[in-house]
C-alpha cells in the first residue's frame, strides 16, 4: 500500500484527477490512500504531473512520497524547478541518486547552476542507478555539465564506459571535457585502458598528455609502459619533462645540507654583517637559511646604488640571487620587493626611461632556480609617491596621461624541489608549528594596503608591518630570516619581535650604525638566553664561518 501525502483539497483534488482509472483510492484525513500498486500507465502519468507544474501546488518541503519505500516517485522536489541550492540538501540528492527515473526528471527540469550543484554533491555512486542519467548529459551544450558528468560516471569504476570516456576525449570540442575523460580513462585502473592512454600521449593539450600520464602510471612497471614514458623526456612542455623524469629517474634535486631542516649554523644567528653581500655569501654554508626577503637597491634612483648600466645592475643582482639560491634550504622562500624605477631625462628634448626591474629580474631567477609561488601588490597612499600626473591634469591630451605610482611588488619564489610544502612543515615537531601558525584577520588577497614608512637618514625604508606580514606567512618560530640589503635593519627587528632570528647583511656604515643602536636596544634581547646581536666585518665573519665549519 502507498501513502500520497498531500499539502490541500485543491492539490488533492488535481492529483485524483490525474489518477483516476490508474488507481483505485480512498480520502483519508492525511492524504490518499492508494489500494494498489500503480500499474506502468499510472507511474507515466505520475511523471507527467510534474511537467504540468501540479507540483507548484504542493508542499515543496513534504511533497508526493512512497513512504513504504522511501523513494520518490519524481513528484518530490525534483518536480519543481527548483531555484536556491538550499533546497537541495543531503538526503534529496542520497534519494536521487538512488533512483535513475527520479534523476532523470530532476535533471530534465532544472537550470545550469542547480544541474552542476548537483553534480558537485553527488559523492560515492556505489549502485548503477545514476549511469543512465549522467549518460544523457553528455549531450548538454554545457561543457561544465559534461566534465561533471563524466568525473562521476569515473567514480563507477565500469571498464563498459570505456568506448564513451574514449569518444568523449577524441571529439568533444571542449577542452575541460577532453581532459576529464582522459582522467576517466586512467581512474578505470583496468589493462584494457593502456592503449587507449598510450594513443593520448601524443596529444596536443599537455594537460591531456598529463591525465594520460597519470593513468600510465599505475602500470609503470610493465616494459612497454615505460618505454613509452620514457619517450616523454624529450617533449616540449617543461612540466611534462619534469614529472616524467622524477618518476623514472626518481627525486632531481638533492639537499647538501649538513643541518636538519628546522636547525640552522649557530654562528649565523643574530648577527649583522658590514661589508659588500656578494663577499660576505662566500663565507655562508649552503642550505642555512630559511627565509630572505629584501628590497634590492634600485637602479641608480638612490645615492647608494650607483650602476655604469641597467644590464651592470642586473648582473649585480643575478650574482646575488645565485648565493642566496645556493644558501636556501629545500623547498623555502625567497619574497623579492622590488618596482619599476624612472630615469628622469636630461634635458625638456629627451625623454625620461622607466625601467621594468621585478619583470627584468624574474627571468634570471627562474633560470637559476627558483620556483614562481606569487606576486603580491604592495599600495600605498596616492598622497605618499612622487606625483607623475601633474602635467597631464593641466592639458588632459591622449598620450601625455601618467598615472602615479603607488604600488610595489612582492614576488614570492620557493627553491625548487620535488618535494611539495608539506615536506616543509612536516620538518618540524608539532608544538613549533603550533606556536607559528598565523592568527586571525590575517590578509586573505594579494593586494596589501600599507603605509610607507619615511627615514631621515635611510631613504627607503621597509614599514615594519610589511615585514612582519612576510615573516608570519613564510617561517616558522626559530627560523633564520635573512636581508642581504638590510639598509636600517627593519626586517632583523621584525624577525626578533616575531622569535625568529636574524642574519643580515649591509654595505653601508650609516646604516648599520642606526641598527646597532635600534636592535640593541631591542627588548627581546634583553635578559634573553639570545644574547644581544653581533656586529661583524667581513674579515671577522669569514674567521667566525671557518671555526664553524
Amino acid at each position: 500500500m502507498v501513502k500520497v501525502k498531500v499539502k490541500n483539497q485543491k492539490a488533492l483534488k488535481s492529483v485524483k484527477e490525474k489518477l483516476r482509472g490508474n488507481v483505485s483510492f480512498s480520502k483519508t484525513k492525511n492524504g490518499v490512500i492508494v489500494k494498489k500498486w500503480p500499474t506502468k500507465k499510472s507511474k507515466k502519468v505520475l511523471y507527467k504531473i510534474q511537467k504540468e507544474k501540479i507540483r507548484s501546488k504542493l508542499s515543496k518541503k513534504k511533497g508526493i512520497k512512497d513512504s513504504v519505500t522511501g523513494n520518490l516517485f519524481g513528484l518530490n522536489q525534483s518536480m519543481d524547478r527548483v531555484t536556491s541550492k538550499k533546497q537541495i540538501d543531503r538526503q534529496m540528492i542520497d534519494d536521487l541518486k538512488n533512483d535513475s527515473r527520479a534523476l532523470i526528471s530532476f535533471l530534465e527540469t532544472q537550470n545550469d547552476g542547480i544541474i552542476i550543484y548537483t553534480l558537485e554533491k553527488l559523492g560515492r555512486l556505489e549502485n548503477g542507478y545514476s549511469r543512465e542519467p549522467l549518460l544523457n548529459l553528455l549531450g548538454n551544450k554545457n561543457g561544465n555539465i559534461r566534465a561533471l558528468a563524466l568525473k562521476n560516471l569515473a567514480k563507477m569504476s565500469d571498464i563498459s564506459l570505456l568506448p564513451v570516456f574514449v569518444r568523449c576525449a577524441s571529439f568533444d570540442t571542449n577542452t575541460e571535457v577532453r581532459r576529464e575523460s582522459v582522467s576517466a580513462i586512467g581512474r578505470l585502473r583496468n589493462e584494457k585502458a593502456i592503449p587507449a592512454l598510450i594513443s593520448f600521449l601524443k596529444d596536443n593539450d599537455p594537460k591531456v598528455v598529463m591525465q594520460a600520464m597519470r593513468g600510465l602510471f599505475v602500470f609503470s612497471d610493465r616494459l612497454d609502459v615505460k618505454q613509452e614514458l620514457i619517450k616523454l623526456l624529450n617533449h616540449p612542455n617543461e612540466l611534462i619533462k619534469e614529472v616524467i623524469n622524477k618518476e623514472i629517474n626518481g627525486s632531481i634535486y638533492k639537499s647538501n645540507s649538513i643541518e636538519k631542516h628546522d636547525e640552522f649554523p649557530a654562528f649565523l644567528k643574530n648577527i649583522v654583517v658590514q661589508g659588500d653581500v656578494q663577499e660576505a655569501l662566500k663565507f655562508v654554508p649552503e642550505e642555512s637559511v630559511h627565509l630572505t626577503f629584501t628590497s634590492p637597491p634600485y637602479y641608480n634612483a638612490r645615492d647608494y646604488s650607483i650602476y655604469q648600466s641597467y644590464e651592470e645592475y642586473l648582473n649585480f643582482l643575478e650574482q646575488v640571487f645565485k648565493e642566496v639560491h645556493r644558501v636556501t634550504k629545500e623547498g623555502r622562500f625567497f619574497v623579492l620587493n622590488t618596482s619599476p624605477v624612472i630615469m628622469a631625462r636630461i634635458s625638456r628634448s629627451h625623454a625620461s626611461k622607466r625601467y621594468p626591474i621585478p619583470y627584468d629580474i624574474h627571468p634570471l631567477l627562474i633560470k637559476m632556480g627558483w620556483e614562481f609561488i606569487d606576486d603580491i601588490v604592495w599600495v600605498k597612499p596616492e598622497a605618499s609617491v612622487k606625483n607623475r600626473n601633474a602635467g597631464f591634469l593641466q592639458h588632459r591630451k591622449p598620450l601625455g596621461y601618467k598615472p602615479n605610482a603607488i604600488s610595489e611588488m612582492l614576488m614570492v619564489y620557493r627553491k625548487k624541489t620535488d618535494k611539495l610544502i608539506d615536506w616543509n612543515i612536516h620538518q618540524y615537531n608539532w608544538n613549533k608549528v603550533k606556536k607559528s601558525k598565523v592568527l586571525d584577520n590575517y590578509e586573505t588577497t594579494n593586494i596589501w594596503r600599507i603605509d610607507p614608512t619615511f627615514d631621515k637618514v635611510h631613504s627607503a625604508v621597509f614599514p615594519i608591518e610589511l615585514c612582519n606580514r612576510v615573516i608570519k606567512y613564510y617561517s616558522f618560530v626559530d627560523d633564520l630570516v635573512f636581508d642581504p640589503f638590510a639598509g636600517s635593519g627593519t626586517l632583523g627587528r621584525a624577525a626578533a619581535n616575531l622569535d625568529r632570528h636574524f642574519f643580515l647583511t649591509e654595505k653601508e656604515p650609516k646604516y648599520v650604525d642606526i641598527m646597532r643602536e635600534d636592535l640593541i636596544k631591542n627588548k627581546k634581547f634583553l635578559n634573553s638566553e639570545n644574547g644581544k646581536p653581533n656586529f661583524l666585518d667581513i674579515k671577522t665573519f669569514a674567521s667566525l664561518s671557518k671555526q664553524n665549519i
